[in-house]
């Protein structure tokens, strides 16, 4: 009799066990497929939050930047830091370009030449002016022989750049659409600065901010 009991005990908890485990595997895959998709939206949002408010990955499609930036590589730009530190002479810049100038919605990058209240000039020996004093540029394009082509302009030659805006150019002067041709960009169309190159891998590093030692500060208003 006992041997009885024990078997049918024994039956019954598996067939309690064959009733119920649907059950629990149907509440545990319910549970898992919750948990992906809760650390799916958790990722979008924090792709959002970064690429909205902190850095944003954006392709080289122009010429201008050579042979800082070449066609085809990828920058990360900085779009957090600028809020309390202000865009300097050097900085390479991601922005809207003017409506006036172009329907696309690309993005251009360019190098700020000249801060509010610079007077920006670029004289018949090729050389850019930044209130009176002659800039080194050493990242400007460089042609097959090693030579820095020089800067051109067309009619105008002197900018006073304005409270809130900028000055920019590309490094390849001569296949630049810059602030020679549309003007001074308001800061409020610039997107962020660029600060590191990471792709190619083989071109991976920190973007450089060239110095200006013969420039004096520009004074604050």
């Amino acid at each position: 009799m006992h041997e009885r009991l024990v078997a049918t005990g024994v039956s019954r908890r598996a067939a309690l066990a064959t009733l119920y485990s649907p059950l629990v595997d149907r509440r545990s895959s319910l549970g898992c497929l919750f948990e992906v998709l809760e650390t799916l939206v958790l990722t979008l949002i924090i792709f959002f939050v970064i690429q909205t408010f902190i850095a944003q990955p954006y392709q080289v499609q122009q010429q201008s930047m050579e042979r800082t930036l070449e066609p085809g590589q990828y920058v990360l730009v900085d779009k957090l830091t600028p809020r309390w530190d202000d865009y300097g002479r050097g900085d390479i810049v991601v922005f809207n370009p003017p409506k006036t100038w172009t329907t696309e919605n690309t993005p251009f990058i360019k190098r700020v030449i000249g801060l509010p209240g610079d007077t920006v000039e670029v004289k018949d020996d090729g050389l850019v002016y930044v209130n009176g004093v002659a800039i080194e540029e050493p990242y400007t394009y460089k042609n097959a022989e090693g030579v820095a082509e020089p800067t051109e302009v067309g009619d105008q030659t002197r900018w006073v750049v304005p409270e809130g805006e900028l000055f920019v150019m590309g490094d390849h002067r001569q296949r630049s659409a810059d602030s020679r041709v549309f003007g001074t960009i308001p800061i409020g169309n610039v997107i962020g600065r660029a600060f590191l190159r990471y792709w190619p891998i083989s071109t991976f590093g920190i973007i450089q901010t060239p110095t200006y030692p013969d420039l004096q500060p520009t004074p604050t208003p």
